[in-house]
């Protein structure tokens, strides 16, 4: 939505690009009124440019715009301001249960009187089908095809939902399965840095491309000079519904790149380090901006791969600012030479356009690397922040093996009706796969190139590794082929699967019956390498226990190794065809080598073909029939699309909120609780309650897809909510999965079973957690499902972003320990009652007692801070979540 340019400061302005008038709001003349904002991070100077273009007096006022020029003397300040992203990306696992709320809204608007068409996306929103193929087949010819007709089985109702979208929604467009990862189709076709569209008053008006995703990794698209961060489902839904982001005005962190890699070293190896200097320095919240001579050395497609990690880093964004880089990926891409003119006119026209004369800008704090000093590196074995030296990474492990495990590392095992062993350590899953580093041609090409080198000497991979090569977008493919490298990859395993996130999400399909039976008859610690962004527990495999986030060149030297217990750098990767011994730097490519063939070989028109029809998909896309009309007409024996509960007996009034009394803990965690363990994305196992359910409903085990791919069941996702099956709850000693004891009778049983009987009780719920809680996916899942179990509160002692944000919006209170303080510190066991009054009258930040009782009858009380942080947030809170907030006020 375009304002009518009726603003106080009169910014609006012309710009003349190729013999075409743009209006647009400019920076020049608002420093006029407000004072000079040259020096404004080039991110903040996007934040502006929004706020300017929506001033209305009301949501945005002259005030705001003070407080962002005035930033750049303190460098942060506490002002809450309205944020409308020009557009919301989704994809498909995000993006289901995003639709199904948007059903559900319709019915619930007819409901309360009001027009269904009122819920409709007001800005674009672009879909991709993503996260659904799984590694089933893999290592053979037929891998692609196989899979891609697997998902289509799977996945058909979903599919059907999806399209019945795309149909009864304005400005929804759906990217069919098969296309690509949703940030390489996001940032090689969909983003244009600089986006325009006509206004109310007729004129086309240009500025800066913006948006929010439902997913994590939107971050990626940052390195294009576009900003944009993961948001929940839900505040995505009430972005397209027209509904401000409501934020506070970030700190920015600066982090200054100097010096170029070297010789052998990848961008992954960059991002990796960059991530754990960035967790360790704490930006949780806050805007990171990279700045510095280094980014003359950094490719678009290197500056994508330390953007997307912004998740695992902590922040907010990770943001590159437009330069000649950008023009250069935006001419590669096959991006119209009138959008590319656009673009260069208006960043420098409004101080947006960064090159060696453009002062440094002002930042909250800065950091600083000198790229010639970057490593090779994984990360692991649990968290991506765990950097690990390459050469250090068999001691590590072995250390954690004896520290973690209690295990000994000669335990090798036999392989039922195989002729080899397997042991602790030894790698199961080597997998190119996820958004970060599977469209970046330099990591890609690398990949193929050791590929090459381990086939002339005669190496192979490991029998017991699946491989597996998933690339982000069919340009891949494309380059591959057109290099040869295609050949050697599928010479070592490493055939195509699919285009999707696959091992990354959890989608690595099952190993081998006699290994995965090895493994866990064992209890080994096995082992995955991936080129993927999370590790966390539980996520990529149920048989891997560890596991390491590697180049992809590292990840095809891996499977040949075939184990992380010994120093890679150091031991033989094999014996070649005369018996000689092959080391890691035999078959490891040059620079010169990586770039010759990329100059060679990746061209526009490879883009340019490739998003002709992108929205078209294939034969099985486009077989898919449609049924319904404005509103869903909800199959009742689905077990993948189920009408949500969270509108049933809505009023246009909401309830008041009542204080919390004598709730009961429903689960006592740790530190680094991600929402894979709040919501996990992969297999659901046959005796848990989600897997009970499938069965109750006739889904035979074979049939049971994922958790990903059942979130528009909310059946599914409830009995799934902390059900990840290495979560340990404090409650219970030393035992994995999702179970708790159900108070009143001192019984162990699973999480949802014991949420079940406290909500017949009458009995309200509440965690308690450590650090970083929430930290990870954008699921808003980890939020519903939260709520659904009958918990009124969350007690951590931090929260990550998005997970904050998802609970205030479904209606749950995040409450935040004091500094240093922890649960520790009142020695709580989850056998106490938890008691909150005041909730109706609560404040954003405010501090709020929490009245404890022991079972012995000792009573006390834990100042805790309120994590709602906006007045907007408030108004959700108390609305019962966003979503009823938005729909109440387009039925009034």
């Amino acid at each position: 939505m375009i304002p009518t340019g009726q603003d106080s400061l009169n910014t609006r302005s012309t710009l003349e690009v190729g013999g075409k008038k743009y209006a647009y709001y400019s920076l020049e003349k608002a420093s006029a009124a407000i004072g000079d904002v040259s020096r404004l991070p080039f991110s903040m100077k996007v934040l502006l440019e929004n706020l300017l273009r929506f001033e209305d007096g009301v949501t945005v006022t002259r005030d705001d715009l003070q407080c962002m020029a005035d930033w750049q003397k303190e460098r942060r300040i506490n002002r809450e301001i309205q944020y409308r992203p020009a557009r919301v990306l989704m994809q498909d696992f995000t993006g289901v249960p995003a639709v199904v709320d948007l059903a559900a809204m319709r019915d619930a608007m007819k409901g309360l009187g009001g027009d269904a068409q009122k819920i409709n996306p007001l800005v674009p929103v672009h879909l991709v089908i993503d996260h659904s193929v799984m590694v089933d087949e893999f290592g053979n010819p037929r891998a692609f095809e196989k899979n891609v007709e697997l998902e289509y089985q799977r996945n058909a109702e979903r599919y059907e939902f999806l399209k019945w979208g795309s149909s009864a929604f304005d400005n929804f467009k759906v990217v069919p399965p098969g296309t690509g990862i949703c940030h390489q189709v996001n940032l090689e076709n969909i983003a244009q840095t600089i986006w325009s569209s006509v206004d109310q008053t007729g004129d086309e008006v240009a500025y800066p491309d913006t948006l929010v995703g439902t997913d994590s990794h939107t971050t990626m698209v940052n390195g294009l000079g576009v900003l944009g961060w993961g948001v929940g489902g839900i505040e995505a839904e009430a972005a397209m519904l027209g509904q401000p982001v409501s934020m506070l005005i970030p700190e920015v962190v600066g982090f200054r790149l100097s010096g170029e890699l070297k010789e052998g070293i990848t961008a992954t190896d960059l991002v990796l380090t960059v991530t754990q200097m960035l967790r360790a320095k704490g930006v949780v919240g806050r805007f990171v901006e990279f700045f510095g001579p280094g980014l003359d050395a950094l490719s678009l497609a290197d500056r994508a791969t330390i953007a997307n990690m912004a998740p695992e880093y902590g922040a907010t964004c990770g943001f590159f600012p437009i330069d000649e880089r950008t023009i250069d990926y935006l001419k590669l891409t096959g991006r119209e030479d009138a959008r590319i003119e656009l673009v260069r006119a208006y960043a420098k026209a409004q101080g947006m356009w960064r090159d060696a004369a453009t002062p440094d800008p002002v930042f909250t704090d800065t950091l600083d690397l000198d790229m010639s000093t970057v490593e090779p590196s994984l990360a692991g074995p649990k968290r991506p922040q765990d950097r690990v030296r390459l050469s250090e990474v068999d001691e590590l492990f072995n250390a954690e093996l004896e520290g973690t495990y209690k295990k000994s590392n000669d335990n090798r095992v036999d392989v039922e009706g195989e002729a080899y062993k397997i042991g602790n350590g030894d790698v199961m899953i080597a997998a190119i796969t996820s958004c970060t580093n599977t469209s970046n041609p330099s990591v890609l090409v690398a990949a193929g190139l050791v590929a090459r080198k381990a086939r002339a000497r005669g190496l192979s991979p490991k029998p017991w590794v699946k491989t597996s090569l998933a690339p982000g977008s069919q340009v891949v493919t494309d380059y591959l082929n057109a290099s040869g490298l295609t050949e050697d990859l599928d010479a070592i395993g490493f055939n195509l699967v699919g285009y999707g996130c696959t091992t990354c999400i959890g989608n690595s399909g099952p190993l081998a019956a006699p290994i995965s039976k090895a493994i866990n008859d064992n209890d080994l610690v096995a082992a995955s390498v991936l080129s993927g962004n999370r590790n966390f527990e539980g996520r990529v495999s149920p048989d891997c226990r560890a596991n390491y986030l590697a180049s992809p060149p590292l990840v095809v030297a891996y499977s040949l190794f075939g184990t992380v217990t010994q120093d890679i750098t150091k031991s033989p990767i094999g014996q070649d065809q005369n018996g000689a011994d092959v080391f890691l730097a035999d078959i490891w490519p040059s620079n010169d080598e990586v770039r010759q063939l990329i100059d060679l070989h990746v061209n526009s028109d490879m883009f340019r073909s490739r998003y002709a029809d992108v929205f078209h998909g294939d034969d099985r896309w486009r077989a898919i029939e449609v049924t319904g009309g404005d509103t869903y007409n909800w199959p009742g024996a689905s077990t993948y699309i189920q009408n949500p509960p969270y509108f049933a007996g809505m009023t246009m009034t909401p309830k008041p909120l009542t204080d919390i009394d004598s709730a009961r803990a429903l689960a006592l965690f740790g530190d680094s609780i991600t929402t894979d363990h709040i919501s996990p994305a992969g297999s659901i196992k046959l005796d848990s309650p989600a897997g009970k359910y499938l069965v109750d409903n006739g889904v035979p085990r074979a049939e049971f897809n994922s958790y990903g791919a059942r979130r528009g069941n909310h059946e599914v996702m409830m009995r799934g909510t902390f059900a990840n099956i290495r979560i340990r709850n404090r409650m219970l000693d030393g035992v994995e999965g999702g179970m708790t004891r159900y108070a009143p009778t001192g019984e162990t049983m699973p999480i949802y079973d014991a949420a079940m009987k406290y909500q017949s009780d009458g009995t309200p719920l509440v965690v308690i957690a450590g650090k970083e809680y929430g930290t990870g996916s954008s699921r808003d899942w980890a939020a519903k499902g939260t709520i659904l179990l009958g918990v009124r509160a969350v007690l951590a002692e931090s929260f990550e972003r998005i997970h904050r944000s998802n609970l205030v919006g479904m209606g749950v209170l995040p409450l935040q320990f004091a500094d240093g303080e922890s649960a520790a510190t009142y020695q709580l066991d989850g056998s106490e009652t938890f008691s909150i009054d005041g909730v109706a009258a609560i404040e954003p930040r405010q501090d709020v007692t929490v009245k404890v009782k022991r079972e012995g009858g000792e009573t006390f009380d834990i100042i805790a801070r309120c994590r709602i942080d906006t007045y907007n947030e408030l108004e959700y809170y108390r609305s019962g979540g966003i979503l009823h907030y938005v729909l109440r006020n387009l039925a009034s």
